[in-house]
């Protein structure tokens, strides 16, 4: 046996690229790489965090842009509607996730990245510069439906790197994607309304002053804009070759592979019969459906009043808060979250993790009865410390998505994982700012009052992901040897 693999990675090294077909151009040079691939790794986190800058961006102005609209009748129904702006971006996207994926294996991750990017640039803009409601549910709705990236990013990832080094890949995309769901908002809390926080500026009958929370979206379209351009130049990973064309050596290969398997390969199953992959994914949608709620919840419950349960936080507040869970975000994925998944694996990390978050979450309620110094000591360290186990619960899903299929069905597996859990997602902010709404209008409730309820049915939520890690329901795939 030992025989046969040196045999078989000595027939790998030889002749088994094709010329011209840049997935092979790719995997020839991912055999010289030495050492960590900081390179494409940066590469990944760049192109993901132009997408994630938009998802969660506009939260911590979101409540006081749908108070300008004028739509609420009270104010305790702001947040109401500003669950149906946060859901149209999820929305769109499931609606087409599966399309991007199917595109991406088609025709390469490449174009899908470039238009993804190009899609933030137009129509983060355009968000932007809503003038009504109807204006601003639209653009985000088709900022959703034409940015396919996140999934064939996330196969790009494994692409582009050796084995040894995909979990990092995968890292990366999670950081960068939780990178950007906490600068994002940093972004919004602190540009939104200038004319107001930087009367020396920009003046209040200026551009800026007329779209208070278009500055914030200009800048990330402007980074988003640089991205687009310099994806131009990064290396496509898909294979082009028919399947049917073998050299030498790959006929031998196959013989070889064919004698240390059996003789008796079955063909692939469907995607959907692959129960390492959907039920990873569903597990991933319900963690998902629990971030994209708390993320709404989160904004919504800093920068409301006093007397509904909230911190009176100004958006440069929630900014603050949220820059610094942020920074904490990247140094522990780009650092330990590696070392610690080697060590613990996916599915454990992912449980533990998850059920450390629901007594984190409960002592929200309790924070809220701090004030000075004390709450933002506090809140800062509790916001870290939930983005950390939330990301870090969704990069092993990640890894354990992509290990579950191979390359050619890769792009279609993330786009099947996006639509689903673009679903989950979309329902998060419009069941969390319903959610929160109806905690604002019965804080004298005898039973779990205000925002305790909201807190308790994210817990819920949590717990039910954690116990769906276990098995029968969540498996994985056996590493072929």
């Amino acid at each position: 046996m030992a025989e046969g693999q040196e045999y078989l990675e000595s027939l790998l090294q030889k002749d088994y690229y094709f010329e011209g077909c840049p997935g092979c151009k790719v995997d020839k040079q991912k055999e010289t790489q030495r050492g960590i691939p900081i390179k494409q790794v940066l590469v990944i986190w760049i192109i993901v965090l132009s997408t994630a800058l938009t998802i969660s961006s506009l939260f911590p102005f979101l409540y006081f842009m749908i108070r300008d609209f004028h739509i609420a009748k009270r104010e305790e129904d702001i947040g109401y509607y500003a669950g149906f702006i946060g859901s149209s971006y999820m929305l769109g996207r499931a609606l087409t996730s599966v399309l991007w994926g199917a595109i991406s294996d088609r025709y390469g991750r490449k174009p899908v990245i470039i238009i993804g990017c190009a899609t933030v640039v137009v129509f983060n803009t355009l968000f932007g510069l809503s003038v009504n409601f109807w204006m601003a549910l639209t653009t985000r709705f088709l900022l959703g439906s034409l940015n396919g990236l996140l999934g064939p990013i996330k196969a790009y990832a494994c692409e582009t790197v050796r084995e040894e080094y995909q979990s990092l890949g995968l890292s990366a995309v999670s950081t960068a994607w939780g990178t950007g769901l906490i600068i994002g908002p940093a972004l919004g809390g602190y540009l939104a309304q200038p004319a107001e926080k930087f009367p020396g500026i920009f003046a209040s009958d200026s551009f800026f002053g007329r779209f208070p929370y278009f500055l914030p979206c200009l800048i990330i379209s402007v980074f988003a804009a640089f991205v687009t351009v310099a994806c131009f130049w990064i290396p496509e990973t898909l294979h082009t070759h028919p399947p049917s064309e073998k050299t030498s050596s790959q006929i031998s290969y196959d013989a070889l592979e064919s004698e240390t398997r059996g003789s008796d390969e079955k063909a692939k199953p469907s995607l959907w019969k692959n129960w390492p992959l959907m039920s990873s994914i569903i597990v991933y949608c319900v963690f998902s459906l629990h971030d994209m709620a708390y993320t709404e919840i989160f904004s919504l419950w800093a920068v409301s009043p006093r007397r509904l349960g909230g911190l009176s936080y100004t958006t440069q507040d929630v900014g603050t808060v949220l820059a610094i869970s942020g920074f904490g975000l990247l140094v522990f994925q780009s650092t330990l979250y590696p070392m610690v998944e080697k060590i613990l694996g996916p599915i454990m990390l992912c449980r533990i993790l998850g059920v450390v978050s629901i007594p984190l979450l409960t002592s929200y309620h309790y924070i809220a009865m701090l004030s000075g110094i004390t709450l933002s000591i506090v809140l800062n360290c509790a916001s870290l410390v939930k983005n950390v186990f939330s990301i870090s619960i969704v990069t092993g899903l990640f890894i354990l998505q992509n290990r579950a299929v191979d390359q050619e069905q890769r792009g279609a597996a993330n786009g099947i994982a996006m639509t689903l859990m673009s679903l989950f997602k979309a329902a998060g902010p419009a069941g969390g700012g319903a959610l929160f709404s109806w905690g604002q209008k019965h804080q004298n409730s005898s039973f779990l009052p205000g925002d305790e309820m909201v807190f308790f049915i994210l817990n819920i939520i949590e717990a039910i992901g954690v116990l769906m890690t276990f098995k029968p329901f969540l498996v994985e795939r056996r590493r072929r040897n």
